[in-house]
């Protein structure tokens, strides 16, 4: 079983000898649950790091008042033994109060401007706030030489390089690709909310995408094709938030650019999922 520690002292010390021994740190910070997309990321810091710290903690701050933060999945039991078969060296799995000692209405926090009101952030006001602050904290706590974060969360990953930068964190980011299902769909915790119909529906967020990139490598507009893609989705059961395409580091995209990512979020009953695809313009239509 892999060593687990709960207290924010305990932590430091075992990081503190592992820094005395010159040894490189790597962290994967997510919210448990977790499945073969987390494992990636451990298995990616291994080829970069000397040792590798997984965090587990559900963080209240980045869930709005009507999603999911109650019923999100707690799994710390399987998600221990996950982790030390994918490699990793120690779990930090804190309490609410050891992450925020000062409450959560007293908690100093974090905002990202710009980048954090469009896409998600306009549709889930203050999550990107809760991310960059518990994401800071984890940093702070762990002090990695490097983290990994997964792609499928593009829009957070945009979000934790800006504070990085701005804040001067000496802390090297990892993206690693999006794991995906056989036929396609994004892994997610949340894709266990699915029942049999809308699991049969959801990889049809991937062939949308796939579709968006295809029409604009054919010379389709954005406008255009992001469209299409919306109404596709509308008529495969989701509920849509948005489809858009930006350019890759989610300014507006124009027309000229030589690459571009495609965002979508949708909802299928109560499940939100989101996925996004990075292709080029000044290439044939990518094989699928």
């Amino acid at each position: 079983m892999i060593d687990t520690v709960h207290d924010l002292a305990a932590l430091r010390t075992r990081i503190a000898g592992w820094k005395r021994a010159g040894l490189r740190v790597g962290l994967v910070p997510t919210m448990g649950n977790l499945h073969a997309g987390h494992f990636s990321l451990v298995e990616a810091l291994r080829a970069r790091v000397d040792r590798v710290v997984a965090s587990v903690f559900v963080n209240p701050t980045q869930f709005g008042p009507n999603e999911d933060f109650a019923r999100y999945p707690r799994t710390p039991e399987q998600d221990a033994q996950g982790l030390a078969a994918a490699g990793c060296d120690l779990l930090w799995l804190p309490s609410v109060e050891a992450m925020y000692p000062l409450g959560l209405h007293n908690t100093v926090t974090v905002r990202v401007p710009g980048i954090t009101e469009v896409l998600d952030g306009a549709h889930r006001p203050g999550h990107f706030d809760g991310v960059a602050t518990v994401v800071a904290r984890l940093f702070n706590q762990v002090q990695p030489d490097v983290a990994a974060f997964g792609r499928k969360d593009y829009q957070q990953l945009a979000v934790i390089a800006h504070m990085v930068a701005d804040l001067a964190f000496p802390v090297e980011l990892l993206p690693v690709a999006i794991a995906r299902e056989a036929d396609g769909l994004a892994m997610s915790s949340r894709n266990q909310y699915l029942d049999a119909d809308a699991r049969a529906r959801a990889p049809g967020i991937h062939r949308a995408l796939r579709a968006l990139r295809d029409a604009m490598q054919a010379g389709q507009s954005a406008a255009e094709a992001s469209a299409r893609a919306i109404a596709t989705l509308r008529d495969t059961g989701f509920e849509v938030d948005y489809v858009e395409v930006r350019a890759p580091d989610l300014s507006p995209h124009g027309e000229a650019q030589p690459a571009a990512v495609a965002l979508a979020a949708a909802r299928l009953g109560t499940t939100r999922l989101i996925d996004n695809l990075e292709f080029s313009l000044h290439r044939t239509p990518a094989a699928r």
